[in-house]
């Protein structure tokens, strides 16, 4: 017999799960939101991409002070330095005004808010384990499983090492360490090698494939390969793990090449991993991968359970925040009303928080290319923007991929500071239906200036000389 009974139950509070709780709530529907920690907002807003890009935030602010040239030589050769802790106090304080923001929408939107650790004892029946002891019984009509994912953690390796990090756990150190090692070369290894970087660390980044994220464009790839080289870190692509020791005042990555690298600090990188166990996913045979994610149909439904849904990290790739939170919408979309806009996915940017940081949307030269659609491409250097010049930020360059006899806009693609806002403009073009969605919009738009929003107007021009 159950404790409370709801139309909805959602499990996990961080962006996949309040995007389902909200969406469903706003519909009508009586919601409960199950979440394990002691505060909302999951892996999101505690230990991944709202503590890691307010620490970048503060470094990008505290390296540009101490170079700016009107500060005077001592300034940037100073040898002071600040602790993580410090560096961290503001991502601190935005985390909590975000958790308390979020635990406000759920108050507002009558959503039931439990603590505890959750089970499904049957296909409607969650079992909830509250930190007191006592267990709450849930029945929920349809059940949205947004537990997030945690870093991946092979067996061999000692992660209880004080030298031996993950994603999680890196943000905890007192002082930044004067050499890391940084295993895996996937957006969050590019994003923290450049973070360390900026704080004077000496970064080796060992990839496993032939080149950084393969999912870029390939021109911007090479141009996050060429930076990140260019401030001095060193990468090895191809490279695989042999072994991994921790020592007395370090640790020593040993590679199946036969290099041996020694670092004060370790910081693995390599993937994620659904937060699957203990929810009792597999005593209702919903299987699960090597990594403990769940697959979903188009409209987000485990499969041999059509009354379960799953969003965010736990469904894999892309595993972004953003992404997460649209597939919750989703999802609660398609239990209210028997259907989902699948339309919406198409065109969903990808930002990354790198130094200088990236964004896209759309498709790549080389898939483009792949698929034999004639397509022209238009380009503007920052270094030419009045702008950057002005703000001294002067590295990146901004890419628009059309069709080359309708015009339409198949991709953008951004490198520089600023990235992830910037995109956001081609992106609402992108979404537009007809004559709407082309590049002729840039050129026949104003835009103020000077602003990095011209860099549209230059790289459309760039591409249209490129008809004839």
């Amino acid at each position: 017999m159950s404790d409370l009974s709801v139309d909805v139950v959602v499990i996990g509070s961080g962006p996949g799960g309040e995007g389902a709780a909200m969406q469903a709530s706003k519909a009508g529907k009586s919601v409960a939101v199950i979440e394990k920690y002691s505060a909302v907002g999951g892996g999101c807003t505690h230990w991944g991409t709202i503590p890691s890009k307010a620490l970048r935030h503060v470094v990008r602010q505290y390296i540009e002070y101490r170079s700016s040239g009107f500060l005077g030589a001592s300034t940037a050769n100073s040898s002071e330095s600040l602790t993580f802790p410090q560096l961290l106090s503001h991502a601190r304080n935005v985390t909590a005004k975000q958790v308390k923001l979020r635990h406000g929408f759920y108050e507002r939107n009558g959503v039931e808010l439990i603590m505890g650790q959750a089970e499904l004892e049957d296909p409607h029946t969650v079992c909830v384990r509250q930190a007191n002891g006592g267990e709450l019984h849930i029945r929920g009509e349809h059940i949205v499983l947004a537990p997030g994912s945690r870093p991946f953690r092979p067996s061999d390796i000692d992660f209880s090492h004080p030298a031996i990090r993950d994603s999680d756990t890196i943000l905890g150190i007192e002082h930044p360490p004067r050499t890391i090692a940084i295993y895996g070369a996937g957006v969050v290894g590019c994003e923290y090698a450049s973070i360390f970087k900026s704080l004077g660390v000496k970064v080796n980044l060992i990839n496993t494939r032939d080149r950084l994220l393969s999912f870029l464009d390939d021109e911007i790839s090479d141009a996050l390969s060429y930076h990140l080289r260019d401030t001095g870190v060193v990468i090895r692509h191809n490279e695989e793990y042999a072994s991994v020791q921790g020592t007395a005042d370090g640790v020593v990555l040993e590679l199946k090449s036969g290099k041996k690298i020694k670092a004060d600090l370790l910081l693995w990188a390599q993937g994620r991993e659904g937060n699957t166990k203990g929810l009792g996913l597999e005593a209702l045979g919903i299987k699960l991968n090597a990594r403990g994610n769940l697959d979903v149909d188009s409209n987000y439904r485990v499969e041999g359970h059509p009354h379960i849904y799953a969003v965010g990290d736990v469904v894999g790739f892309p595993s972004l925040a953003s992404a997460a939170y649209d597939q919750g919408r989703f999802a609660a979309t398609h239990l209210v009303k028997g259907f989902c806009d699948q339309r919406l996915v198409e065109h969903m940017p990808v930002g990354i928080y790198t130094i200088p940081e990236i964004s896209c949307v759309g498709q790549t030269e080389r898939e483009l290319t792949e698929k034999k659609i004639p397509y022209e491409m238009g380009q503007a250097k920052f270094r030419d923007l009045a702008r950057a010049q002005i703000s001294g930020v002067t590295v990146g360059m901004l890419k628009i991929l059309f069709h080359r006899d309708t015009k339409e806009i198949l991709g953008i693609h951004c490198f520089g500071q600023e990235s992830a806002e910037i995109v956001h403009i081609g992106q609402a073009i992108m979404t537009q239906k007809g004559a709407a969605n082309t590049v002729d919009y840039f050129i026949d738009t104003t835009f103020n200036y000077p602003t990095m929003a011209e860099a549209y107007r230059v790289a459309a021009l760039n591409g249209l000389n490129r008809l004839f």
